[in-house]
């Protein structure tokens, strides 16, 4: 482009030295070296099962004869015919949105509770991470024994309290609350986390809080909560995305609540009672390995994998605009 002047830009570039392309592409070739461990793991175990996971989803494969193309047949089967998509989802999202909530919520408040104890934090540190310690399936089992309507000790002092005894996992309504109740059981994980942040918010903060007047709450409100929100929003991303694969608990609790349990030569259908606790982790199972049907089951695992995103990628850029505003 000609300047006002008459004359015309040129290009002030100078040509790259031999020696230093060489030095470049030496750096390029190291850090691909340095990455290659976390490369290959990232496409072996992620992007090629993604990749997969599309391909049988528009696939009739039973796992043992080869796949045959069926376009959208497979998409069209679990969003109208499948008879437990719907209610698995419902399932899913309400253990998400409660599960997730009272896990940090009580997380939180333990964790203030711990910090502010004087004398035995060592012991009172243990006992409330010792369940998390606690294998899934044994700790199930126990709750299921703990919460039997009939035979189990909870139910048996409500009744003597004059209390509601609840049916707990035989029954649809607190099947899912029973659910709730044993994960916040184990909170032991999200104690040492949120403990861990709470020791860490300077203490000048707190103190020119009180010399201003702030209360309690205040205190938590201005001071405390900026302080640890990362971590806040670290336990809602990752308990949203456990709680999305939930599995284990949900379906022994069904097997040792309706009395079917696995190597009796029972087929035990996932869900019970009547369907409360399915998930949609247990439908992949179902659609796979129950009935054979891979190409639904990969199309239940998409689903699952979408919804994990869109909540993560949501709660981000919440956080994001968060301290923007900030």
């Amino acid at each position: 482009m000609a300047l006002a002047s008459g004359f015309r830009r040129t290009s002030t570039a100078l040509p790259v030295p031999p020696a230093l392309r060489r030095k470049r592409r030496r750096e390029r070739a190291r850090t691909l070296g340095f990455l290659s461990p976390w490369l290959i793991g990232f496409g072996v175990f992620f992007v090629y099962p993604l990749l997969s996971t599309v391909y049988f989803s528009f696939m009739k494969y039973d796992g043992f004869r080869a796949p045959v193309f069926t376009g959208l047949r497979n998409w069209t089967y679990v969003f109208s015919d499948y008879p437990f998509f719907w209610e698995g989802l419902r399932n899913t999202l309400w253990l998400v949105v409660v599960m997730v909530t009272l896990r940090v919520v009580f997380g939180l408040g333990i964790g203030l509770l711990v910090t502010k104890i004087k004398s035995g934090l060592g012991f009172f540190r243990t006992a409330f991470y010792l369940p998390y310690l606690a294998p899934p399936v044994a700790a199930t089992i126990a709750f299921a024994f703990l919460l039997n309507p009939g035979t189990g000790p909870v139910d048996h002092y409500l009744g003597k309290l004059g209390l509601p005894q609840p049916g707990w996992f035989n029954d649809p309504s607190w099947s899912k609350p029973a659910l709730t109740m044993l994960a916040v059981w184990g909170i032991g994980d999200l104690m040492v986390i949120f403990m861990a942040a709470l020791l860490d918010v300077p203490t000048e903060q707190y103190e020119a809080a009180e010399l201003d007047g702030a209360g309690p709450w205040q205190r938590f409100r201005y001071v405390t909560f900026p302080n640890i929100s990362p971590i806040v929003m670290f336990a809602v991303v990752t308990g949203v995305i456990q709680t999305m694969q939930y599995y284990t608990q949900a379906i022994v609790a069904g097997q040792v609540a309706s009395g079917i349990i696995g190597g009796s030569g029972e087929q035990f259908e996932p869900g019970y009672p009547n369907g409360s606790t399915w998930t949609l982790p247990q439908m992949v199972y179902n659609l796979g390995f129950q009935r054979f049907d891979t190409g639904s089951a990969c199309v239940v695992a998409l689903i699952l994998f979408t919804i994990s995103m869109a909540f993560t990628s949501l709660l981000l850029r919440r956080r994001s605009g968060f301290l923007t505003e900030d």
